[in-house]
């Protein structure tokens, strides 16, 4: 059990919530569009998305320990290489064994989703090592907020809608429709990163890790963080139209509050409050439709 619960941290289900409701979000449009929904599609969609996930934070945090970016008695959740909990083979291990579980319910995806779904799976993959684990890695230049938006957001729930169409041999229709839902989720999903980033922002001056508070300093990234927040609602406006998804920019706010007020650990709250705002969408949704 004490061996369960602490892969069930190292995993960080705090953060999972940024891949399950984009895909949520695509199987709610998805079956409001087609009045029906294939389940085994679904669940398969689900199990790959949070693998590709956890594969994505496993990386990270076996790269960022190994850069001494991650150290001991950090302010932000605890890392088990940095604490010592489990071995550089451990982590290993656990890359390959999310890499796996990616790759075969993967394959599957493509074989009903066609090359679509093949080009997403692969360069999924490909960003989710190149996130951390190169000399040129996308959180090191500060331009992964930007891929946060597509894998966590657009491209999820787009991917998502697309499978649910070609299991049930229908014509694809909605396109637009996914891409701005979809974007919601990807905007919030950001919200995390941008507040992940706040708060780290000495550490990561420090370690050479260049994000965008580090460019531009906390102020501007604070700002920034706020024209996040209000694009929310306008991309639930242009999906659903005057709906409850419009509603999001209530908790969305509320957020953006609290990182205004937020020091030291209390960022920590922040990052569990924006994927609880990610869900309270993907129940709006539900509700709109």
């Amino acid at each position: 059990m004490k061996q369960f619960l602490l892969w069930l941290r190292i995993i960080r289900p705090q953060t999972l919530f940024a891949s399950l409701c984009p895909v949520l979000v695509g199987l709610l449009v998805a079956h409001h569009l087609m009045g029906s929904m294939a389940a085994t599609t679904a669940v398969l969609t689900i199990l790959c998305a949070l693998a590709l996930q956890i594969l994505s934070n496993l990386i990270n945090d076996y790269y960022d320990y190994k850069r001494g970016t991650d150290k001991q008695g950090r302010v932000g959740f605890k890392r088990a290489l940095a604490e010592g909990t489990v071995s550089e083979r451990q982590m290993r291990l656990a890359c390959y064994t999310a890499l796996a579980v990616a790759v075969v319910s993967g394959c599957v995806l493509c074989y009903i989703g066609g090359w679509p779904i093949m080009l997403i799976g692969v360069s999924a993959i490909l960003f989710a090592w190149l996130y951390t684990a190169t000399p040129y890695s996308l959180s090191y230049l500060g331009i992964a907020d930007v891929f946060v938006l597509l894998y966590y957001g657009i491209i999820a729930t787009w991917g998502t809608a697309w499978l649910q169409f070609q299991s049930m041999e229908m014509s694809f229709a909605g396109g637009q429709t996914f891409v701005y839902a979809g974007a919601v989720c990807g905007l919030l999903s950001m919200c995390v990163l941008a507040i992940n980033n706040i708060r780290d922002i000495d550490d990561d001056r420090l370690s050479g890790k260049h994000t965008i508070p580090v460019r531009l300093g906390k102020k501007a990234a604070l700002a920034l963080l706020g024209i996040i927040v209000a694009l929310t609602p306008l991309c639930a406006w242009m999906a659903y139209g005057w709906s409850w998804a419009v509603l999001v920019i209530v908790p969305a706010a509320f957020l953006y509050y609290k990182v205004l007020k937020a020091e030291g650990v209390q960022y920590n709250l922040c990052l569990m409050m924006a994927g609880i705002v990610n869900l309270i969408y993907t129940g709006l949704v539900w509700l709109s439709l």
